[in-house]
């Protein structure tokens, strides 16, 4: 089984970089983020049109590139999560995850027994189309598997010491638009209540030693991330970091037509 690039880095106490995709569901995204020194690709469901014919498809392209392959499911249930397992995926988030019982619905679903309830589907895209010894392939898939808890409510910021306590929980990560707006403060990201909820989370991740995660979307979100304790970010989405480097790519060619112009 490949190893998770993800899992390996916090272990190792570094930080993992990634993107995320809702956007672009092209036969070479995978390689083109890998290309710019991602360690890990979220292929996003909540909130995009994709369904798990083309997940399957990312997944299986994802599968030539060093990455590791995520996928952020619309809903917490065993037809998304061990779905997108069985199709490659070496790990899952899972949005507005509001307490224990949550957690631990997702690590059922996601892990093999004995840790989990995940029905075993092997020979197929998981096990690379091959046949495994069942025992020793079960271990590997648990210890690889990572599960990460969005945090996006008042409720999920109560409930974060718990969530991150729950063994097989990985990463706690913030959802920050949908935590302002459940804050009823939406997209106040330099209000105190939303600087509160964040110290929340991430003291109890330190507590348990578990991840904080975050989606910066400029340099400047970086730096704030990086100065309040997050240690696992994804940078940006597809469409937005696309439609940046058009926009200062278009500037550029304007400002050069204009002196080339201007000597005319």
């Amino acid at each position: 089984m490949r190893t998770n690039r993800v899992k390996s880095a916090l272990v190792a106490g570094g930080m993992p970089v990634g993107h995320m995709v809702w956007e672009f569901k092209t036969r070479g995204i995978s390689t083109l983020v890998g290309s710019a020194g991602c360690d890990f690709v979220i292929f996003d469901m909540e909130h995009s049109a994709l369904d798990f014919d083309r997940v399957a498809d990312l997944l299986a392209w994802a599968r030539g590139t060093d990455l590791t392959p995520i996928v952020r499911v619309p809903d917490l249930t065993s037809d998304y999560l061990a779905r997108c397992l069985d199709a490659g995926a070496l790990g899952v988030m899972i949005p507005n995850v509001e307490g224990e019982a949550e957690a631990r619905r997702a690590v059922e679903m996601a892990k093999y027994p004995p840790t989990g309830r995940r029905g075993l589907g092997l020979g197929q895209a998981n096990t690379g189309y091959e046949p495994v010894e069942t025992a020793a392939y079960l271990a590997e898939a648990n210890a690889q598997t990572l599960i990460i808890a969005q945090v996006e409510s008042p409720i999920g910021v109560e409930q974060a010491d718990r969530m991150a306590a729950l063994d097989g929980i990985d990463i706690l990560w913030v959802g920050h638009y949908d935590l302002t707006a459940s804050l009823g403060i939406p997209g106040q990201f330099d209000h105190p209540r939303y600087e509160e909820a964040v110290r929340a989370v991430i003291e109890a991740c330190r507590r348990h030693g578990k991840a904080a995660g975050f989606q910066p979307g400029s340099p400047e979100q970086v730096r704030w991330a990086l100065s309040r304790g997050f240690s696992c970010l994804s940078y940006g989405v597809d469409s937005a970091v696309y439609r940046q480097a058009l926009l200062d790519s278009m500037a550029e060619v304007r400002r050069l037509m204009g002196e080339a112009g201007r000597r005319g």
